[in-house]
């Protein structure tokens, strides 16, 4: 046993949320028109596509791939905005089967909201984050959503995830 948590089990973790986020959407679909003030999104649906954008996006840079844009980023309906969640799956279940991998070599990130000297991160420091990106926005949307009424039963925390021990 490893006494660190692999990326294995946070992809894990992170299926586990947005599994939940997905089918509680499903059900209450009209919680996706909601206003949100998260992100610049004005719905809590933009607030979800920002998510498995994001989390498209972040694979695809660690791919090697051409990145989609923002504005080709689905808003809509909810199937077309998890598709990008499957398709980030994709990416990164490839990338941590593949055993040549270099976590430790050193990616260059020119966007314009990162600061320089963030800019030349690992690709094992991009992979935490995009792993990570979306539990940080899962609980974010699970407050506003109880704030405006509409209470959850979503279980973020790692310590109830079923993805490690």
């Amino acid at each position: 046993m490893t006494i660190g948590i692999t990326f294995d089990q946070l992809l894990d973790w992170n299926i586990e949320a947005s599994d939940f986020w997905r089918a509680h959407l499903v059900a209450n679909p009209e919680l996706l028109d909601l206003p949100c003030c998260i992100g610049g999104a004005a719905s809590v649906g933009a607030f979800v596509a920002h998510i498995w954008g994001v989390e498209l996006r972040w694979g695809q840079r660690l791919a090697g791939l051409p990145v989609i844009a923002k504005e080709d980023i689905p808003t809509g309906p909810l199937d077309a905005i998890f598709a990008l969640h499957i398709m980030a799956l994709g990416i990164y279940s490839d990338l941590l089967a593949d055993p040549s991998q270099d976590w430790d070599a050193v990616m260059t990130i020119n966007l314009d909201w990162l600061p320089p000297q963030a800019r030349h991160p690992s690709r094992r420091k991009v992979m935490a984050h995009a792993l990570f990106h979306s539990h940080r926005h899962w609980a974010q949307l699970a407050t506003l959503l109880r704030a405006a009424g509409h209470p959850t039963e979503f279980k973020g925390d790692l310590l109830f995830s079923l993805a490690l021990r």
